[in-house]
């Protein structure tokens, strides 16, 4: 299993090929793709490479599903005895990312083409 730990939004976050993620709002169009080369760590088939602080060639190529507001979040502040109470809502700005795939100096190590040993076994033993 392939997957790498990405910074963005301030948030680290670790991601692998074929799924999908809630991430702070990137200013990129829907359906458009995204490069994130803040890339922190690379695990791959057991060879794990460690940024100090960023992996050097790392980088993390994914598509803009949609961009969304989260759940609502109430903040209510109340001074006992003073007759004081404030009650606000914040909605964060979203964006659903896609990861497409993963490499490292060029070359792919995962992308969500490939099917993992585990699917693969699977499809096998069924036909």
């Amino acid at each position: 299993m392939t997957y790498a730990i990405i910074e963005t939004g301030g948030k680290q976050l670790r991601v692998e090929p074929g799924r999908f993620y809630d991430i702070e709002l990137l200013s990129t169009p829907a359906d458009e793709k995204v490069t994130i080369e803040s890339v922190l760590l690379v695990q791959h088939n057991g060879e794990v490479n460690i940024g100090q602080p960023l992996v050097e060639g790392a980088k993390v190529e994914g598509t803009v599903m949609r961009h969304f507001r989260g759940r609502k979040v109430l903040v209510y502040k109340m001074k006992p005895k003073k007759k004081t109470r404030k009650k606000r809502g914040h909605r964060q700005e979203l964006t659903r990312l896609m990861i497409n795939s993963i490499s490292l100096n060029g070359s792919v190590l995962a992308s969500e083409d490939t099917a993992t040993p585990e699917t693969a076994s699977a499809e096998a033993a069924a036909q």
